[in-house]
């Protein structure tokens, strides 16, 4: 629950920080850093050092907000209420200024490097190396006309990439959400670990991904100062617009391009795939629906279409995406896959979205599937989860994808 920590919550945590437990230090730490701990009913023990400091609060921004108890070593302590499984951001304020955990790795996230803990899912390993063929996340650059730089993205290549040289292979474009950067879905997500242990059991085709920067900005384009004006002005409104414009022309005029030049990829819509979270999730149906010639499976996580209404107004399926979903027989044997997914336990505004997109495809009788993560908020559990379900599906025969969206 977001939001200020109840009174009775607080006190709950500090009574359990005073028994055994059975912490250990989390995945997500640096080198041998001890704290922060987990322990085996995810529960998340803070420990950091400021012996001069009057106030140090620990900020779980998808969690608990709460005072720290000084200690007399001068390390001030608190122990959370068992979280839900994935990677928490969070940030220590002490005396009032934000700072991050040495003791914890750093991850952009937010638009700022944070810290960040890992808290186990049981039993879940999909998401974690394991002893399979592992495949390469590589590190390029490429000169976009569009923006008039040099622009930074991560491609990851399946096992047996560099060794079969005459095979050639499908491609996922997988993008970030807002805050955050391409290194997001390989550093927090483990994009690159899910997609090896598919791969090895035989449930997902081998593939390319894609995972590009998604701010873009024309060259030439100012971006309007953000001190003071709110998200919904129009200065900052049109600036999103200009954003997702240029955003699309990198990727259809620059990125697309690079990436079959570069890659062996099969440079068809047949076999080329587009999804992102949150923000990316709309980056993805803005730049997909408009690119039905380049894409032909979609996919949102968190994030679909920016097309969140209030009250009961629901998407007009017949003329959203300059129509092309008015005929819902002629969409799905257009687009393979459009997939929508959110966390049970994210926004409401956000997650009731999800759910009226979902709500007016059904009504619409436009072929669709519609998950829903137990347990998660607006996080990157949520995250892993839509993609372990999401990759199975791509680049396979009508028979199999009708079987898996009928499983759902």
């Amino acid at each position: 629950m977001r939001g200020n920590i109840t009174v009775a919550l607080v006190a709950t945590a500090f009574c359990l920080a005073q028994g055994p437990g059975d912490f250990k230090p989390a995945t997500s730490n640096v080198l041998t850093a001890q704290y922060p701990r987990v322990d085996s009913n995810s529960r998340v023990e803070i420990r950091f050092k400021a012996p001069d400091a009057g106030k140090v609060r620990v900020n779980f921004w998808s969690g608990p907000k709460a005072d720290m108890e000084k200690q007399a070593d001068g390390f001030w302590t608190f122990t959370t209420p068992p979280m839900a499984p994935g990677l928490h951001y969070y940030t220590v304020i002490v005396d009032g200024a934000e700072v991050s955990d040495p003791g914890s790795t750093a991850y952009f996230g937010g638009s700022k490097w944070a810290s960040a803990v890992e808290v186990p899912e049981a039993g879940a390993t999909y998401y974690l190396p394991q002893n399979v063929p592992h495949g390469q996340v590589r590190e390029l650059w490429y000169d976009s006309k569009v923006t008039g730089t040099w622009r930074h993205v991560l491609v990851y290549t399946p096992p047996a990439y560099d060794t079969r040289l005459k095979e050639r292979y499908p491609a996922l474009y997988l993008q970030h959400g807002g805050g955050e950067d391409e290194s997001g879905w390989t550093r927090q997500g483990k994009a690159n670990f899910i997609l090896d242990n598919l791969i090895a059991a035989g449930k997902a085709r081998p593939m390319i991904v894609v995972m590009a920067n998604g701010y873009a900005r024309r060259a030439g384009q100012s971006v309007p100062d953000p001190r003071g004006r709110p998200l919904g002005s129009p200065e900052m409104r049109k600036a999103m617009q200009d954003m997702m414009g240029a955003f699309e022309d990198d990727v259809i005029q620059a990125l697309i391009p690079f990436i079959d030049s570069t890659f062996r990829t099969m440079p068809d819509r047949e076999h080329r795939a587009m999804a992102g979270l949150s923000m990316g999730g709309m980056q993805t149906f803005h730049v997909a629906f408009n690119h039905l010639d380049r894409f032909s499976y979609i996919g949102g996580f968190s994030g679909a279409a920016n097309v969140f209404a209030t009250g009961d107004e629901k998407l007009d399926t017949k003329t959203a995406f300059n129509g092309a979903m008015s005929d819902p027989v002629a969409f799905s044997k257009r687009v393979h896959l459009l997939w929508i997914g959110v966390g049970t336990n994210e926004p409401e505004r956000m997650k009731q979205g999800i759910e009226k997109l979902h709500s007016s495809l059904d009504e619409a009788k436009i072929q669709h599937v519609f998950s829903q993560s137990p347990g998660t908020d607006h996080e990157w559990q949520t995250w892993r989860r839509n993609l372990q379900d999401f990759a199975p599906r791509l680049f396979q025969p009508e028979a199999q994808r009708s079987a898996a969206a009928r499983a759902k």
